[in-house]
C-alpha cells in the first residue's frame, strides 16, 4: 500500500466508530431506571433496550465480509455510520419502550458492522511488522471501552437526561461520516461480487443465533429450563444452528464462509478469543455487583474502583501490541493467561472488608492480561487469512467473542444466584455451633444493655446473624465465580499449542500477493 493519507489518520477514522458503537453496548446501563420511569415500562421490559442491541450485532457480524463484497466495504461502512447515526438520535427521542427497543435494534445492526469492519481496516493499513500494535489500537476500543461506558453512562443521566446517552453520539457519528469519505477507499483487492443472496443459510443463521442470544439474555429471569419459553428457544437454537452450518459448508456462494475455520491458527484463536470475552464480560458483570450490593459503593465509587483495569489496559494495549513480534502469539497468550489466572485468584480472596486499595493489584494483573492476551489473538488468528477474506474472518471472530461474552454472563449471573442459595443453606447448619451461640448470647446482651428486652434483644441478634450468614454466602459465591473464571483460563492454555509459534514478518506479505 502507499502512504495514503497515513495509517494513524485512517486508524483515528475507524477508531471512532468503532468506539461508538462497542460504548452503546454499555453506556445505557446505567440510564435503564430513569428510562424505565419515564416510558412507564418495567425493569424486566426495559432490559430490552440492551437486549435489543446485542442481538442486532450478533446477527449482523457474520454477514458483514457477504455485505462488504456486494455493496463495497466504504460504502457499507459510510451507511453504518449514518445509520447508527440517525437511529441515535431516534432512541433519544423516542416516546414509548417499543419505539426505542426498535431504533435500539437498527442500531445495534449499523454497530454490528462498525465493530468489525475497523479490524479488517487496521490489518491492511499497517505494515506487516507492525500487525501487532494494528491490533493493539483496536483492542483499545473493544476492551476498554465497555468499562467507560457505565461511568460515562451516568454521569450524562445525572446531569442532563437519560436521552443523552443516545443524543451524544449524533454530532460524532456527523464527524466521522466526514472523515470516512476523505479517508477510506476499497482496498484494490476487494471483489465486488453480485451472486445470488444465501437465503436459506441467513435465514438459519437468523433463527438460530437469534433463539440462543435471546436464551442467554432471557435465561436467568425465566429460571432457565424449568421454562418453556427457554427450553423452545434452546431446541430452535440446536436445529437452526446445525441446518445453519450444514448450508454453509454445502453452498457454492455462502453467506458465512465457514471453510475459514479449517485455518488451524484462525480457529484456534478464535476459540481463545472468545473464552476471553466470556471471563471479561462475566466478571465485568459481577465485580460492579460485588462493590455495591455487598460492600455498599455508590454507583460512582464503584466505578472509580474499576478504574484501575481500565487505566492499566489502556497502557498496556499498545505496548502488548508493539511486543508481539518479539514475543510471537504463544509465549504473549501464555503470559497473557498467567496473568489472567494471578489476578483472578487473588480476587478469589475478597472479603466483606476489601477496600479500594485491595482490588488494584488483581485488577492491574487481569488488565495487563487481557491486553496481551487481545493483541496476540486478534494479530494470530489474522495471520494466516488471505486479505480477501479478512473482512469475513474479522466478523467470524468478533461474534464468537460477543457470543462467548454473552455465555458468560448468562454463566455468571446463574451461578452467583445458586450459589448464594446454596452456601447460606451450608451456613446456616453451622448455626447451631458452640461458637455461634456464643456469639448469639454476646449479642443479646449487649442489645439488653442498650435497653431493648430479653425478646427483643433475641429478635435483633437474630436479624444481625442472617445479615451475616447472607453476606458470607454471598462473599462465598463471588470468590468462586474469580475461582471458575481462572480455573477456565488454566483448562484452555493447552490451545496455545495450535497458535503459530512466532511472529513472522513475511507472512502478510506472501498473503497479500494471493
Amino acid at each position: 500500500m502507499d502512504r495514503q493519507p497515513g495509517k494513524w489518520v485512517i486508524a483515528a477514522t475507524v477508531m471512532v466508530g468503532n468506539i461508538m458503537a462497542v460504548l452503546d453496548s454499555s453506556i445505557v446501563n446505567v440510564a435503564l431506571p430513569d428510562m424505565a420511569g419515564n416510558l412507564g415500562a418495567t425493569i424486566e421490559e426495559i432490559t430490552w433496550v440492551v437486549t435489543g442491541y446485542i442481538l442486532a450485532n450478533v446477527l449482523i457480524m457474520p454477514i458483514v465480509g457477504m455485505l462488504s463484497a456486494r455493496y463495497g466495504r466504504k460504502r457499507l461502512y459510510m451507511l453504518a455510520i449514518a445509520v447508527f447515526t440517525v437511529a441515535s438520535m431516534m432512541c433519544g427521542m423516542a416516546h414509548s419502550l417499543s419505539t426505542l427497543v426498535l431504533y435500539r435494534a437498527v442500531q445495534g445492526l449499523a454497530g454490528g458492522v462498525l465493530i468489525t469492519v475497523p479490524q479488517a481496516v487496521l490489518r491492511e493499513s499497517f505494515p506487516p511488522y507492525e500487525q501487532g500494535l494494528a491490533m493493539g489500537v483496536y483492542g483499545m476500543g473493544v476492551v476498554l471501552a465497555p468499562a467507560i461506558g457505565p461511568t460515562l453512562g451516568g454521569w450524562l443521566t445525572d446531569r442532563y437526561s437519560w436521552p443523552w446517552v443516545f443524543f451524544i453520539n449524533v454530532p460524532i457519528g456527523l464527524l466521522n461520516i466526514f472523515m470516512v469519505q476523505r479517508v477510506l477507499s476499497d482496498p484494490p483487492y476487494l471483489e465486488r461480487r453480485r451472486d445470488p443472496i444465501d437465503y436459506p443459510g441467513l435465514g438459519f443463521m437468523i433463527v438460530g443465533l437469534g433463539a440462543f442470544q435471546l436464551m442467554l439474555e432471557e435465561g436467568q429471569q425465566d429460571d432457565w429450563f424449568s421454562s418453556t419459553f427457554i427450553v423452545r428457544l434452546a431446541v430452535l437454537a440446536g436445529v437452526g444452528m446445525l441446518l445453519f452450518v450444514w448450508r454453509e459448508l454445502v453452498a457454492d456462494r455462502p453467506a458465512v464462509d465457514l471453510r475459514i475455520l479449517r485455518n488451524l491458527p484462525f480457529a484456534a484463536a478464535t476459540v481463545l478469543g472468545g473464552i476471553m470475552g466470556a471471563g471479561l464480560s462475566g466478571t465485568l458483570f459481577v465485580l460492579p455487583l460485588f462493590l455495591e450490593n455487598l460492600l455498599g459503593f455508590p454507583a460512582m465509587d464503584a466505578g472509580l474502583a474499576l478504574m484501575p483495569r481500565s487505566v492499566t489496559m489502556l497502557v498496556a494495549m499498545p505496548v502488548a501490541g508493539r511486543l508481539y513480534n518479539r514475543m510471537g502469539a504463544r509465549l504473549m497468550v501464555a503470559v497473557g493467561l498467567a496473568l489472567l489466572i494471578v489476578g483472578y485468584v487473588q480476587l478469589a480472596t475478597l472479603t466483606t472488608q476489601t477496600g479500594i486499595w485491595d482490588l488494584v493489584l488483581p485488577q492491574a494483573w487481569t488488565g495487563v492480561g487481557f491486553s496481551f492476551l487481545f493483541a496476540a489473538l486478534s494479530t494470530a488468528a489474522l495471520s494466516r487469512i488471505a486479505k480477501a477474506q479478512m473482512t469475513a474472518a474479522t466478523g467470524l471472530y468478533n461474534v464468537v467473542r460477543q457470543v462467548m461474552g454473552s455465555i458468560g454472563i448468562a454463566v455468571a449471573a446463574t451461578t452467583l444466584t445458586r450459589d448464594q442459595q446454596r452456601y447460606h443453606a451450608l451456613l446456616a447448619e453451622d448455626t447451631s455451633s458452640a461458637l455461634t451461640r456464643d456469639w448469639m448470647a454476646r449479642t443479646t446482651a449487649g442489645m439488653q444493655h442498650l435497653g431493648a428486652s430479653l425478646d427483643v434483644a433475641r429478635q435483633r441478634a437474630l436479624g444481625l446473624l442472617e445479615l451475616r450468614v447472607s453476606a458470607q454466602a454471598a462473599v462465598l459465591s463471588y470468590n468462586r465465580i474469580f475461582m471458575l473464571v481462572a480455573v477456565l483460563f488454566v483448562v484452555t492454555a493447552p490451545l496455545i499449542l495450535l497458535l503459530p509459534r512466532t511472529a513472522h514478518r513475511g507472512d502478510a506479505v506472501e498473503i497479500a500477493a494471493e
